[in-house]
């Protein structure tokens, strides 16, 4: 059977990393500050931006919270993100997505400050870090590539596939995997064989929001299975259950390690989202990155 990579635990130990970061930081009078945007009441939203606040203080961070109406326009958004921008106690802004339909997710990402943008998603962000430079990297596939090292040590040489295309997981997973010298497939709907493709890698990352799409069949004896998905299914007495896009106990069975859903990646998310955030403070104030951080953003 695989071995379990614990997430939620991997990411308790960043986030005391982290706190011990910060306390560095308040000796020389500077507070890390996170400001995060929700627009609209969607439940899992709300409940995603609360653990990010209570995490966020626990690390000795200031939590700016801002909950704007369902009816609000894109103006006043924009206008909140230019004062954020302008605002010397933030070094990062999250807006919680999906939006409202009256408002463009994009516009509104493109006017968050490059250097502010604690998830990565700014076009210059994305460009930079595409072509080896400094750009925020997004949160999920850093937690990935944390627990990818922990585990594996050097990377180099591993045949690595990231089944996904989006920008958000599927395309940032695949440039920092060539980064740690991997040779990168990433396959997607339209991949043929794609069975035969995931079954050559010595290192899947799952991120295509499929339950249980990825059987044992498809996993290669020893590899290294990093389970991005999240879905809700149903479950027994009509309760519902999370799973991920990996087969779990069919795909334990051949895996040489393997993250859980949940408590595997999701819990890396959050830790990260503190860990850009600190990264942002630092090179606000021109302050080194510290070495025990695996990507500098």
């Amino acid at each position: 059977m695989a071995q379990i990579l614990d997430g939620k635990a991997f990411a308790g130990k960043l986030r005391e990393t982290i706190t011990q970061e910060v306390d560095k930081l308040h000796k020389q009078g500077i507070t890390p500050g996170l400001a995060v945007i929700l627009v609209g009441e969607d439940p899992a939203s709300e409940v995603y931006v609360r653990n990010k606040g209570k995490q966020t203080k626990e690390a000795g961070m200031n939590s700016f919270e801002h909950k704007l109406p369902a009816e609000t326009n894109q103006e006043d958004l924009l206008s909140l993100i230019q004062q954020l921008n302008e605002d010397d106690s933030v070094h990062g802004i999250l807006v919680q997505l999906p939006l409202p339909k009256q408002i463009d997710a994009d516009t509104v990402l493109n006017a968050i400050a490059p250097e502010k943008d604690a998830d990565g998603f700014h076009p210059m962000n994305v460009g930079r870090f595409s072509t080896g430079g400094t750009g925020t990297v997004p949160c999920t596939p850093l937690g990935c590539l944390m627990l990818l090292k922990d585990h594996l040590g050097d990377l180099s040489g591993s045949r690595a596939l990231v089944l996904g295309r989006s920008n958000i997981v599927g395309k940032p997973m695949g440039n920092l995997l060539l980064n740690e010298n991997c040779t990168v497939t990433i396959a997607h709907s339209r991949t043929k064989d794609l069975e035969e493709e995931c079954r050559r890698a010595d290192i899947l990352v799952a991120a295509v929001g499929r339950p249980e799409m990825v059987k044992e069949s498809w996993i290669k004896p020893g590899a290294t299975v990093i389970d991005v998905g999240i879905n809700r299914i149903d479950g027994e007495n009509g309760k519902t259950r999370l799973v991920g896009d990996v087969d779990f106990a069919g795909a334990s069975k051949n895996a040489g390690a393997i993250t859980p859903v949940p408590g595997g990646i999701g819990p890396m998310t959050i830790a990260c989202l503190l860990l850009n955030t600190l990264i942002a403070a630092l090179r606000q104030n021109d302050l080194p990155i510290p070495e025990w951080i695996p990507v500098k953003g």
